[in-house]
């Protein structure tokens, strides 16, 4: 315990001990005064002293408590938490701007994002990850969901689609260095990313996978160093068309892969277009409980206690006496 002004300990003790002088003092003084005009003292019983030093030692402590509350008293205590890393990967691919949900898949999944982030805690960490051919982290992991929020909505199109480049780059966001595949030689060691159990990667998109990394590889990857993918469908089965470069392409959602990329870390495939759904992916999330050193200042609860420790010995001594004195 720490104080702002530890010299009120002092100013407490040396007034407690003044009292306590100046209490014994005005007792002998009334036992002397009793003694001369030929009083007898009453007998010393136990509940006799009790009701007859009680009161004032109630006061006595009252008043220590406050002089040590006015110190303002503070105490370090750790505070549980809920903790944990979540990067949002979200597909901007042109077969984002599919309107088979209203008003477009990209849009859809930014919204669902955005819900999805107001709702997580204060203390978890999240950052996001843009991907169409390639990736890039739009924002690194942290707990300014605000800013959180306003990467997301920042997102455009543009571009095909990897989904192996979007878990490599999430990966590297979580453990804070680049993250590739092995070379494809069985002589190669996959890298060692360590264990990230509470890091989660919530992966926005419409399955479809046009090039780069292996995604099931690169799940795979993630699910040794303990990262859970959750991904998130947007789009349609039944698909529609989208122009490109005044080209019609038809798009649909590949539920399939988006489904094997989570099983292979143990996670669960969700649909955007469910609110249920995506209420869901935030209830599948494993966070790890922390404790974090947390100064609390005690003076209001030493106030509390300087009061009733008063307020006690008033009515005791109203009580037994029928005033105070």
């Amino acid at each position: 315990m720490t104080f702002d002004y530890p010299i009120m300990i002092v100013v407490a003790i040396v007034a407690v001990v003044a009292l306590v002088l100046a209490y014994r003092a005005l007792d002998r003084r009334r036992a002397t005064a009793l003694a001369s005009v030929g009083g007898r003292p009453v007998a010393a019983t136990r509940w006799a002293a009790l009701r007859r030093h009680l009161p004032p030692l109630l006061f006595l402590a009252g008043l220590a408590v406050l002089l040590i509350g006015i110190g303002r008293p503070q105490a370090t205590v750790r505070v549980p938490r809920v903790a944990g890393t979540i990067v949002l990967a979200f597909d901007v691919s042109n077969s984002m701007m599919a309107t088979d949900v209203t008003p477009n898949r990209l849009a859809v999944a930014q919204q669902s994002a955005a819900d999805f982030v107001r709702a997580q805690p204060s203390t978890v960490d999240i950052g996001v990850v843009a991907f169409d051919a390639g990736a890039i982290t739009a924002r690194d992991p942290d707990n300014n969901h605000d800013e959180v929020v306003a990467a997301i909505n920042r997102l455009k199109p543009a571009g095909s689609t990897s989904l192996g480049a979007a878990i490599l780059a999430s990966l590297s966001a979580i453990v804070g260095q680049d993250v590739s595949l092995a070379a494809p030689d069985a002589t190669t060691p996959p890298p060692n990313l360590g264990y990230w159990g509470s890091a989660t990667i919530v992966v926005f998109s419409d399955g479809e996978d046009t090039g780069g990394p292996d995604a099931l590889a690169a799940a795979e990857l993630a699910g040794e160093a303990g990262v859970h993918i959750e991904t998130v469908g947007v789009g349609t089965v039944q698909g529609t068309t989208i122009d490109v470069d005044g080209y019609q392409v038809a798009t649909a959602l590949n539920e399939d892969l988006l489904t094997q990329v989570a099983e292979a870390t143990a996670g669960t495939y969700h649909q955007a277009a469910d609110a249920q759904a995506i209420n869901q992916v935030y209830k599948d999330l494993e966070f790890r409980i922390t404790s974090k050193p947390q100064r609390m200042e005690l003076t209001g609860a030493a106030v509390l206690i300087a009061v009733a420790l008063l307020t006690a010995g008033g009515l005791l001594m109203t009580l037994w006496y029928g005033r105070i004195v």
